[in-house]
């Protein structure tokens, strides 16, 4: 980058700026690397880091950096893991953590509109003495921006939907510097059948589109009442089938997860459990006392036909919170089970009535290649994740990974599932999407990126392979 340019960057930017020297394939920073698969990619940083304060300097910016034909990097906290942040061709990062702003609120409208430095955390925490909760939840304390570019989900979805759902309008700086709103300025329906949809057409994108700077968010009652439960199962078809007749039966159950036998174990020795080492579902029903009471009835006796042991409750708020805990420490635990090693995390998802022939051709193949891949899953929408635990000095393990997550992303999409339900694509898995979508869905999309950023500087080489020649 030539040093007029950068100095250009500074003097449009009152917030600090990082110029990040060396061998770009060597360099790292725990700020700007942690999100990386560390075993699959390696560390891209970029070449300078930027930290502005609102959307008018992220669009000079922009501009700066399209009328120098510099790539643009957005970065939120760091938690995808896809490598979706690596700055594969040098660049400009947009660090936006000190865009951390609520700036709207409606009450009595259930929606709120916040800035890309405010995490799901941050936002529940201010909420607290509204009666209201945002309940899209994957586990980390991700950005709520960030969420939405990556179209994520995690343990509520059951019930409450992804980032997709939940989304109603998005302020994007386009790659030239353009601002829009996916949906208008200040709009927040809770429908619109106006025109395209803009913004599912950024949710999801990774950064190769645009910039986002706001998302307004629906919101939720808080529930009367919540329980919590732990059923363990004599097989994964048990604990899969009670799953779907759950939900057939009209059970409106909040969050429904499934432990595989070595996960659960994992779970046990780190959050100093004793539940039976055996496929697990954690359970939490959400309502009115009345209604929690039905649900409850319900759901045991349909875990009850299927040879489910009894619920283990968990009434009171610490004690819920202690076990949703050790469903959220999943990745601690499974890094235990082998002391010095690293993790790597891939989802799929199938259609429900094929996640256990999945999950079973899973765990076979895992044992015939002698690796180690407790297995989570949101069964109640046919996700499920492998949490592979890797030798970093062991380099013929790294491959036995590398090929086990390609058959098992070959294998969802062979059960007409996704290759990802909720990590995204970013370079681990372009060609996988490929395959998912066909030839012509990805010429359409690569037009679409053209269209929005003809100079290619979006978060380039993410999602889309490079063009053939």
């Amino acid at each position: 980058m030539g040093y007029l340019v950068e100095v250009r960057l500074a003097m449009l930017c009152r917030a600090p700026v990082v110029f990040i020297k060396g061998d770009r394939q060597a360099r790292a920073t725990e700020d700007h690397c942690e999100s990386f698969a560390l075993l699959l990619f390696r560390c891209c940083p970029p070449d300078v880091v930027l930290f502005p304060h609102c959307v008018e300097e992220v669009s000079a910016l922009a501009k700066v950096c399209h009328n120098h034909r510099l790539p643009i990097i957005p970065f939120g906290t760091g938690t995808g893991l896809e490598g979706g942040v690596g700055a594969v061709e040098g660049g400009v990062c947009f660090s936006l953590r000190n865009m951390d702003q609520v700036l709207d609120l409606h009450q009595e409208d259930f929606d709120v509109t916040v800035e890309p430095g405010v995490t799901r955390k941050a936002l529940n925490a201010y909420l607290r003495d509204t009666g209201l909760w945002f309940p899209v939840d994957p586990g980390a304390d991700a950005s709520l921006c960030g969420m939405a570019a990556t179209s994520a989900s995690g343990t509520n979805a059951v019930r409450y939907g992804t980032m997709r759902e939940n989304v109603l309008n998005l302020e994007v700086v386009l790659a030239d510097g353009t601002i829009i709103h996916t949906a208008g300025k200040g709009r927040r329906p809770r429908k619109t059948s106006a025109g395209y949809n803009l913004t599912n057409l950024i949710v999801g994108s990774e950064g190769t589109l645009g910039i986002i700077t706001k998302t307004t968010l629906r919101l939720y009652g808080i529930p009367e009442a919540m329980v919590s439960a732990v059923c363990s199962f004599p097989s994964v078809q048990a604990a899969v089938d009670s799953t779907v007749q759950i939900l057939q039966a009209g059970v409106p159950i909040a969050r429904i997860e499934f432990l595989d036998d070595v996960m659960i174990d994992a779970c046990n020795r780190f959050s100093s459990l004793s539940y039976p080492v055996t496929p697990t579902l954690f359970l939490e029903f959400h309502g009115s006392e009345r209604s929690l009471e039905e649900q409850v009835n319900t759901t045991e006796d349909i875990t009850q036909s299927n040879g489910g042991s009894d619920f283990q409750w968990a009434r009171d708020t610490e004690t819920r919170n202690r076990l949703w805990k050790a469903r959220h420490d999943a990745w601690y635990a499974a890094l235990a089970l082998r002391p010095g090693c690293k993790a790597y995390a891939t989802d799929v998802c199938v259609p429900l009535s094929r996640l256990p022939q999945i999950i079973v051709e899973t765990k076979e193949d895992l044992i015939e290649n002698r690796l180690t891949g407790p297995i989570a899953g949101h069964v109640g929408d046919g996700n499920f994740h492998c949490l592979m635990v890797v030798d970093p000095s062991d380099p013929e393990e790294q491959h036995r990974v590398h090929l086990f997550t390609e058959r098992l992303a070959r294998r969802a999409l062979a059960m007409d599932g996704t290759c990802t339900g909720e990590h995204g694509v970013g370079l681990g898995k372009r060609a996988l999407l490929r395959e998912e979508m066909g030839h012509m869905a990805i010429q359409v999309m690569q037009s679409l990126k053209d269209a929005l950023d003809p100079k290619n500087l979006m978060n380039p080489g993410k999602i889309l392979q490079p063009r053939e020649l």
